[in-house]
């Protein structure tokens, strides 16, 4: 038996199991100098701070309304928004591409959204080690990269024990969306995400739900539908645990 495992506080271990997948690939990327401000001037206030105990998202935030994340926001189009959409809700976005954090901080500042914070880490070591269980009210995971290879589908980030940590981190009730413009990979969500009973899928067919309000089209999706790419959202509910109803 590994001595050191048994002794590791439960999230951490979950952390540790689901490293296998990582949310992001590193891409070279040019940061221009109104970002470089953004980084160096805005992301201390707007950003999360790197360490290793879970947050309080209501000091992060200054307030207790209930907290979304964004996993893998790109240039943050989506995020910003959403949070201009819904003041009533915060918004914790994940993303490791410098370009995109430092595009997102000048459009939080441009629109004076106090509703959203960054935070530039991997998002599976970020949900295992910093967020409580339960702290979430949803996720949203917007085009993430599909890996259309076979041989490279083990790096597509929507995978069993990923969707399993998300069902620790979400509230009951609370809600996953995911959205691509892959449709294999669309196909291969689907599999997943019925292979994790914490999950109920919202669309009336068992497959694909109309998109939401609350996401907004993006010119990535647009210059897709151009090429003629299909959208496909796929909306799950937390279910319940046994006690919890």
């Amino acid at each position: 038996m590994d001595k050191r495992a048994s002794r590791e506080p439960p999230d951490q271990k979950k952390a540790r199991h689901a490293r296998t997948v990582r949310s992001y690939v590193l891409r070279a990327g040019r940061v221009t100098e109104g970002q470089k401000r953004a980084l160096d001037e805005l992301f201390p206030r707007y950003g999360v701070e790197p360490g290793t105990g879970l947050i309080e998202f209501s000091i992060l935030f200054g307030n207790g309304h209930p907290v979304v994340m964004e996993i893998g926001f790109g240039n943050g189009e989506a995020t910003w928004r959403m949070a201009r959409a819904e003041p009533e809700r915060n918004f914790i976005g994940v993303e490791v591409h410098p370009p995109g954090v430092g595009r997102l901080l000048l459009k939080i500042e441009e629109h004076s959204l106090e509703n959203v914070r960054i935070a530039c880490q991997d998002a599976v070591e970020f949900l295992g080690t910093r967020v409580a269980d339960d702290a979430l009210e949803g996720v949203r995971i917007y085009f993430p990269d599909p890996w259309p290879k076979k041989r490279h589908h083990k790096r597509r980030i929507i995978q069993p024990e990923f969707v399993r940590l998300l069902s620790a981190k979400i509230k009951a009730g609370g809600l996953l969306h995911l959205a691509t413009d892959w449709a294999p990979y669309a196909e291969f969500m689907l599999e997943v995400m019925q292979s994790v009973p914490e999950f109920e899928n919202l669309s009336p067919t068992g497959q694909y739900v109309v998109r939401p309000g609350w996401r907004p089209p993006t010119k990535y999706e647009r210059r897709g539908e151009r090429l003629g790419h299909k959208v496909a959202d796929l909306v799950y509910r937390r279910t319940p645990q046994a006690g919890q109803e």
